[in-house]
């Protein structure tokens, strides 16, 4: 098989990266662009995502496979969203959002979900079963003797799930979207995102709509992890690499923009997917941390950031 179905191949598994990767770093880059809070235990709820899931396919038990998926698809992000508004409530709004107290207290909530998972999940990586998962074959078109022809490489497919995967994030990208700039509760998000003083001077209730940030973006890193787990599995340590990849598409992208994010996890996704194929995940990760360095260097407000005065 010639490079062009393998690039193929891989563009397709960077494309489920990005999907995945979308969802869980814009949810941090909403918490840091309206709360500015540096969120440590991003990560975690992404993991809890994945070990809810596992939970609630586990008890469906005999269940078809689909029943628990469309169970933990809806249980787990709500659970998720409901623990890290009481992370908010009883902790940050403590600390009243100060930027230094709060990267100290998300990382000790990063500790706290990491070992009560470790004491009741176990050290086991678990598997979630999907709920369709066809394999198919992939076409490729090649130059031959009479012009452009379709043939169908051995070895060249993917599975209707990660086609699923890759459908169901742009489905609720463009829902986040909705929700930001189409709604009562977006304006009040963006109006806190500007100026927290004159949005309380306004009688917008600041700290519900901080709750409201911090629940949300822990409910899409773990409806992200739901939708990764059955291809990966759930562990009580999956949450560092989305927690370094989500922040590398942040800083790239801009902090507090949401189509610089995306742009920048499908650039990162791809990357990472065509580059481990054909070289090693590791220079990927060198490479994406290198680009940080190159924006911070060049362009610091990212690259759809707006350099404030």
């Amino acid at each position: 098989m010639d490079i062009g179905p393998y690039l193929l191949l891989a563009s397709l598994e960077g494309a489920v990266t990005a999907a995945v990767l979308a969802l869980t770093a814009v949810g941090l880059g909403l918490v840091f662009g309206v709360m500015r809070v540096v969120n440590v235990a991003h990560g975690e709820f992404f993991m809890l995502g994945a070990v809810l899931a596992w939970w609630v396919a586990h008890l469906v038990g005999d269940a078809h496979p689909a029943v628990g998926f469309l169970l933990a698809l809806v249980i787990a992000p709500l659970l998720v969203g409901g623990i890290a508004i009481l992370a908010d409530v009883t902790v940050l709004k403590r600390v009243n959002y100060d930027p230094e107290r709060t990267i100290v207290a998300t990382i000790g909530i990063l500790y706290i979900l990491q070992q009560l998972t470790l004491m009741t999940y176990g050290p086991d990586a678990r598997p979630v079963e999907p709920p369709f998962n066809t394999r198919l074959a992939l076409p490729f078109v090649e130059w031959g003797e009479n012009g452009l022809q379709l043939y169908w490489p051995w070895g060249l497919s993917t599975t209707s799930y990660k086609l699923a995967v890759i459908g169901a994030a742009v489905v609720v990208l463009l829902g986040v979207w909705a929700l930001m700039a189409r709604t009562r509760t977006g304006l009040l998000m963006r109006a806190t995102q500007l100026d927290r003083d004159m949005a309380l001077a306004f009688g917008i209730p600041v700290e519900r709509v901080y709750a409201m940030v911090f629940g949300i973006g822990a409910g899409l890193a773990a409806l992200a992890a739901v939708l990764i787990v059955p291809i990966q599995q759930a562990h009580y340590l999956m949450g560092g690499d989305p927690l370094l990849l989500s922040f590398i598409v942040v800083i790239i992208g801009g902090l507090g923009s949401l189509p610089g994010t995306v742009v920048a996890a499908v650039l990162i996704g791809l990357s990472d997917g065509i580059i481990s194929v054909f070289f090693s995940p590791t220079l990927a990760k060198i490479l994406a941390t290198l680009l940080v360095a190159l924006v911070l260097v060049f362009r610091p407000q990212g690259l759809f950031g707006v350099r404030r005065a």
